[in-house]
């Protein structure tokens, strides 16, 4: 009999954050899987470090930081190969996931690739964007409002459109394009409506109205929130 695959989400960071059932998962686990950035530590990892049995055996995804996909889709592929001969052997596989498994997760492409053979379970997590609400102290929408979720890797053009439609925005993975993001929202009289958060839930944590974000770069790991429905809700005023 094959084993279950489990996307296990550990939430924005915080230890503190990962569900009772993620770290029922973890804890028990005998084979863990997770991503990580070629050449650096798993976030993931880290995450869930003091849950993993010191006698698992780990199944490290290593990403090239390319914007390519062919590469992204030959490292899945090997993954995948190795993930389901764990399977097939009978094991379980527990996959850490930074967030949630399907919000801008890689498990997704797992389990595209593994759900028709085996048996998988998504444990959904905290998800970045309601962590960074959470840090703003803002609620993210109310009633009628609509929330859209955007990659700040979006054109000018899309980018733009989707701030002319929504009431609510989410702008994520802000990194390198914190400048151009800015001035989006000043064009469109937006920028007073803007908090920005980076690192949410971790000790380094940032928390500002995005006007006093000086920078022109950002963490990956980086989040822009707008709101311009009806509700009165005000930014914070700490820059920390």
């Amino acid at each position: 009999m094959s084993g279950t695959l489990y996307g296990v989400g550990l939430g924005p960071g915080d230890p503190e954050l990962v569900t009772l059932k993620a770290h029922h998962l973890i804890t028990q686990a005998r084979v863990i899987a997770y991503p990580k950035a070629e050449g650096a530590p798993s976030f993931a990892r880290a995450i869930a470090e003091a849950y993993i049995a010191e006698n698992a055996m780990e199944i490290p995804i290593e990403m090239p930081m390319r914007a390519d996909r062919v590469p992204a889709r030959e490292v899945y592929d090997r993954a995948s190969a190795q993930i389901s001969e764990v399977l097939r052997g009978g094991s379980d596989v527990v996959v850490l996931c930074e967030g949630d498994p399907f919000l801008f997760g890689s498990f997704m492409y797992l389990y595209e690739r593994l759900s028709a053979e085996f048996q998988v379970v998504v444990v959904p997590g905290v998800s970045s964007v309601t962590a960074c609400a959470a840090a703003l102290g803002r609620p993210l929408s109310a009633r009628n409002d609509t929330l859209t979720v955007l990659p700040a890797t979006l054109s000018d053009e899309e980018l733009e459109q989707h701030l002319l439609n929504s009431s609510s925005l989410a702008i994520m993975k802000v990194g390198r394009h914190l400048s151009r993001i800015k001035a989006l929202l000043e064009k469109n009289n937006l920028v007073d409506h803007a908090g920005y958060v980076e690192r949410a839930s971790l000790a380094e944590q940032k928390v500002m109205p995005l006007t006093e974000q000086a920078e022109d770069n950002a963490p990956y790991f980086s989040m822009v929130l707008v709101y311009k429905g009806e509700e009165a809700w005000m930014l914070p005023r700490q820059s920390s």
